[in-house]
């Protein structure tokens, strides 16, 4: 392609920047990002960075801690913001940015149009700032594949930075992350020499036994810890959120929400979505690229093999589980942005200028429409920017994450009126409207409206 690289460094950067500079300008919303937002806050309050808590001296067992480690050192470094909880998110999606332009460098794609391809997908710009698990699980993922596929091809020391980022991976979302770097990497090695020699050729090839006690040196010794702090988190951990989780359709064993029953075969659909615009893009690539090759037959690098596997192992994995979210085909774009890079030629330059003009201003509308609809709808913020936190604060029926972070935890569901009896001074209560109505129809007490959000209200008591 003939863009300069100064340009196509500009248009990355403006990618970046975006997604950047609005970090801290929507509140945290319910339920993932204020629950994970929550949790962060609580482990900076309590000192304890061992075990996340749910709630107060409530062990969160879900998910490893890296992510919320993650969000708690932005707190402690930027102070309290949303900006802070979502910066090393985005740091994240910046290194594994960095990462797979490095490996395309090494490979004749150009590393900027990587960049670009993998910053404009869909769920990957919304991602990478999003507090959640998963793009610390598509760092980890990102570091392993390549350097796997650096190491398989001679680079030898490239192995253990495989085996790193395992290890970040065990701590990232837990044993899920060996299940998708095996189900990326070993059909590779499959086609490459056949099913048997292939683990003939990972044991020769790659440092299995020290690569392993790196892995384990980097993730084990917090397991361990973990489970000798909350005795029970091990079988929870592994049985409950590895197998029951994806095998048990709708599966109430969950702690800590309601499982997602999804019809078998809908991470594919969620894959597509996802990785819009460029998975529409990429069937039109490869049939330019079939039309003009001379040759009509299949017949594709190593290379172009360990893309592919790399990018359809989250779709694999998750084919037959029910309970699955969009966000679980993340580790798998990487591979997308490196095979439409290397697609992309000299021809598709006209059309790539007016994608690359458009699309920012797309994606500025879609975080317009986040800042001013879904994010003050799912979230209390609003009802606290006015409150005095020394006044007590109490939530009718259920509180949302978003209140309880932005109460700074000090906003409690009430269990009965008496509660409200031994206060001697003014309180306030919170909930949804008609759960309010209720409860001033059976209880006689002076309080007035003092904030409102889409979903809830916010009345001072005295």
């Amino acid at each position: 392609m003939g863009l300069k690289k100064t340009h196509l460094l500009a248009i990355l950067a403006i990618f970046l920047l975006m997604r950047l500079l609005s970090l801290g300008l929507y509140p945290l919303m319910d339920t993932t990002e204020a629950r994970y937002g929550e949790m962060a806050r609580l482990m900076v309050e309590t000192g304890n960075w061992l075990t996340p808590q749910f709630d107060y001296n409530v062990p969160f067992w879900g998910k490893p801690p890296l992510f919320t480690w993650m969000s708690a050192l932005g707190l402690k470094l930027f102070g309290q913001s949303e900006f802070a909880i979502r910066f090393p998110h985005w740091l994240a999606g910046l290194v594994t940015i960095g990462m797979a332009m490095m490996f395309a460098s090494y490979h004749k794609i150009s590393p900027l149009l990587t960049g670009i391809v993998l910053a404009t997908c869909g769920m990957f710009f919304i991602s990478s700032g999003a507090v959640m698990t998963d793009m610390a699980l598509t760092l980890s993922i990102t570091i392993t594949i390549l350097s796997f596929y650096l190491c398989w091809n001679g680079k030898k020391a490239w192995g253990y930075a495989g085996f790193v980022g395992l290890g970040i991976g065990l701590l990232a979302k837990g044993p899920v992350a060996i299940v998708l770097a095996a189900i990326a990497f070993y059909p590779f090695l499959a086609v490459q020499h056949g099913p048997f020699k292939a683990f003939v050729v990972f044991w020769k090839r790659f440092p299995v036994i020290t690569g392993t006690l790196l892995m384990l040196g980097i993730s084990l010794p917090w397991y361990l810890m973990a489970e000798k702090a909350t005795p029970g988190f091990l079988d929870y951990f592994i049985i409950g959120e590895h197998w029951k989780r994806f095998t048990l359709p709708g599966w109430e064993g969950d702690l800590y929400g309601s499982a997602h029953d999804r019809p078998r075969g809908m991470i594919w659909l969620f894959g597509l979505f996802s990785a819009l615009p460029w998975s529409l893009i990429l069937p039109m690539l490869l049939w330019k690229k079939w039309k003009s090759s001379t040759e009509k037959t299949i017949s594709l690098p190593p290379l172009a093999y360990m893309l592919l596997f790399w990018l359809i192992s989250p779709m694999v994995l998750f084919t037959f589980a029910g309970n699955i979210l969009p966000t679980y085909v993340l580790p798998g774009l990487p591979a997308l942005g490196l095979i439409c890079a290397g697609l992309l030629t000299q021809k598709d330059e006209k059309w790539f200028v007016i994608f690359c003009k458009v699309m920012p201003a797309v994606m500025l509308i879609g975080l317009v429409v986040v800042m001013f609809t879904a994010a003050t709808t799912n979230s209390d913020k609003i009802l606290f920017e006015t409150a005095d936190k020394s006044v007590p604060a109490f939530y009718i029926r259920k509180r949302p994450f978003s209140g309880q972070f932005y109460s700074s935890g000090k906003a409690i569901v009430l269990k009965n009126s008496e509660q409200l009896n031994e206060l001697d001074s003014p309180y306030y209560l919170l909930g949804k409207k008609k759960d309010l109505d209720k409860f001033f129809e059976k209880n006689k007490v002076d309080c007035r409206i003092v904030a409102e959000s889409p979903k809830r209200q916010r009345y001072l008591c005295e």
